[in-house]
C-alpha cells in the first residue's frame, strides 16, 4: 500500500525538504494573513476620519515637522502612546490613527531612548523647548540627547513649503490655495528654531 504522505508535489515531507517551496509557501501565507489585517483598516472611520478639529499643519509647523525628521528625533523619540495604563499615566491618553490622518509619515515609531512625544504640545513653554534644544543639559544634566544651536540661526527654507503642501493635497491633506500662496511668506524671518517648536507645541493637543 502506498504512503499517500508521499505522493503528489505538494506533500508534507516535499515542502519540509525543499526550502525553494518552503519559502514561497511562507511568504504567501505571510502575505495573505498581511493582507487579511491591513486591507480592512483602510476602510474604518477610525482610522481613516480626522479627529474633531483637527487641521493640516500651519506652515511654520510644517517646516518644522521638516526639520524633526531631518534632524532624525525620530530615532529616538516615539509618537505613540500605547494603550497600556502604564503608557496613558505617564503621556497621557493613547493616540489615535485619527490624529496623523494628515501625517505623510506619520512619525509613531517604536524607539524611546528619550520620552515619547505625542502629548508634550503645551506640556512646557516655548522657552524650555529653545532652552532644551539649544543645549539639554541645562534642563535636565543627564540628557544624552545632541544639541542643537544651529536651529537658533538657521532660517526656515520657505520657499520649498508651496511645493511640499502641494504634494501632500494630492495625497489627500486639504491645502487650499490659499494656504499654498501664503506659505512663504507666512515663515518669512522665521529661525528653524522657531518652526521646531511650533512643531512640538502642536503635537497630540486635540485629545485630552
Amino acid at each position: 500500500m502506498s504512503n499517500s504522505n508521499s505522493s503528489g508535489g505538494f506533500s508534507h515531507s516535499s515542502i519540509e525538504t525543499n526550502n525553494g517551496l518552503m519559502i514561497v509557501l511562507i511568504l504567501l501565507v505571510l502575505s495573505v494573513g498581511g493582507l487579511l489585517e491591513i486591507v480592512p483598516l483602510f476602510f474604518q472611520k477610525s482610522t481613516t476620519q480626522p479627529v474633531a478639529g483637527l487641521k493640516p499643519y500651519p506652515a511654520l509647523e510644517l517646516a518644522g515637522r521638516d526639520i524633526y525628521q531631518r534632524e532624525g528625533c525620530y530615532n529616538c523619540h516615539s509618537q505613540m502612546i500605547r494603550p497600556f495604563r502604564a503608557e496613558t499615566l505617564r503621556y497621557g491618553h493613547y493616540s489615535m490613527a485619527g490624529e496623523f490622518v494628515y501625517d505623510h509619515p506619520f512619525q509613531w515609531g517604536s524607539k524611546r531612548t528619550g520620552p515619547d512625544l505625542h502629548r508634550i504640545g503645551g506640556k512646557y513653554s516655548d522657552q524650555w523647548q529653545i532652552t532644551h534644544l539649544n543645549n539639554p543639559r541645562d534642563l535636565v544634566p543627564e540628557s544624552i540627547m545632541p544639541a542643537y544651536p544651529w536651529l537658533m540661526t538657521a532660517a526656515v527654507d520657505g520657499a520649498s513649503l508651496p511645493s511640499h503642501m502641494a504634494a501632500l493635497r494630492k495625497v489627500g491633506v486639504p491645502y487650499t490655495d490659499a494656504d499654498i500662496a501664503g506659505a512663504t511668506e507666512a515663515v518669512k524671518g522665521k529661525t528653524e528654531m522657531d518652526a521646531m517648536v511650533a512643531y512640538l507645541q502642536g503635537l497630540g493637543t486635540l485629545v485630552k
